[in-house]
């Protein structure tokens, strides 16, 4: 078995959380010892990661071929809606897209046992499994020295409590419970990491992003060390999303030593405990609540359990994983086999 990893739209997808799976899958290889490849005629299982119309006929010529196709459910309709200008409109006809995506992979790979129902309610026949897209936890780790690096590029006093949040600047992201929880919490800096593609935002958020609080920093896309150094130097990350297939950033925290807040929504039942490894709330007012409660206690021990969480979820562990699918592969090949 040789595995080629196709990185057709890396270049479009490179500062999203699917730029960020790609990368990670080179890294599970590497890391278990998997029989990694770069040239395509090699490979006998190829990765595809992307929905674009290029990644379909990479799947289909590898099929032709012979070669196995794994294909990574990154997206769903749920996470595509509250988006972009008229992704509402256009989600019924993303959910087909990327159900004929996913139906070109021999096995289909999602992130969460969560994505994993969606896609099962949304008819796709294929065997899919729940595979953590992993973190970097080499990388990810408490710095105090980067998070001192932060403070000092963002000019923020050491004193003052600083709360932050990665993400596209749209909707789906929280973007407005984050501008209203700056508004409650004058005395808080804010800073929000990314938010590419402006042109393609609607009006509403383009306003409330032009209206912002002035306790609000708005630092665009970063590379991944400027996101180290400032989960490092925050006193709290806070992940506001209404919907996500898994969500890197948030594991980056955990593995980064901040306390972390999310939303209450389902993707995270079941490996997210409430004031175990994060706090959860569902409004403004509700993290405004949480966000006092990590100013005023001592959260050494949440944030010790979020990074035990976190090396479960390590990058090396993921390939363990992803291992487990090729032999569970193999074998129903074999067993289909024996029953022919």
């Amino acid at each position: 078995m040789k595995i080629y990893i196709y990185k057709g739209g890396l270049s479009v997808v490179r500062k999203s959380g699917v730029g960020s799976a790609i990368l990670h899958q080179e890294k599970m290889l590497v890391e278990t010892g998997a029989p990694l490849t770069n040239y395509w005629k090699e490979a006998t299982v190829v990765h595809i990661n992307t929905v674009f119309p290029d990644a379909v006929l990479a799947a289909r010529a590898a099929r032709k071929q012979g070669k196995q196709v794994v294909y990574y459910g990154h997206s769903t309709m749920e996470d595509f809606k509250h988006s972009f200008i008229g992704s509402d409109v256009l989600a019924p006809l993303f959910k087909k897209w990327i159900c004929h995506c996913y139906e070109m992979g021999d096995v289909i790979v999602t992130p969460t046992e969560y994505s994993r129902r969606l896609l099962l309610e949304y008819g796709i026949k294929k065997p899919i499994y729940a595979v953590t897209n992993g973190v970097d936890i080499q990388f990810f780790q408490p710095d105090k020295e980067a998070g001192e690096r932060f403070r000092r590029r963002y000019h923020i006093p050491a004193d003052k409590k600083v709360v932050i949040s990665a993400g596209h600047l749209i909707e789906r992201k929280g973007i407005f419970d984050f501008l209203e929880l700056a508004r409650r919490m004058p005395e808080t800096q804010f800073v929000w990491f990314g938010g590419d593609f402006r042109l393609a935002l609607p009006r509403k958020v383009k306003k409330a992003v032009k209206g912002r609080p002035g306790n609000v920093i708005f630092a665009g896309y970063v590379e991944a060390y400027e996101l180290k150094e400032a989960y490092c130097g925050a006193d709290a990350f806070a992940f506001l999303s209404y919907e996500e297939t898994e969500g890197i950033v948030v594991l980056e925290a955990l593995a980064s030593g901040v306390p972390v807040l999310v939303r209450d929504i389902p993707v995270y039942d079941g490996w997210l405990e409430d004031g175990v490894q994060v706090y959860k709330a569902n409004s403004a007012e509700g993290f405004r609540r949480r966000l006092d409660q990590v100013f005023a206690e001592d959260t050494s021990e949440l944030r010790e359990r979020g990074r035990r969480l976190a090396w479960e979820h390590s990058i090396y562990q993921a390939g363990m994983f992803l291992d487990g699918v090729y032999q569970l592969e193999k074998l129903g090949r074999k067993e289909k086999k024996a029953c022919l």
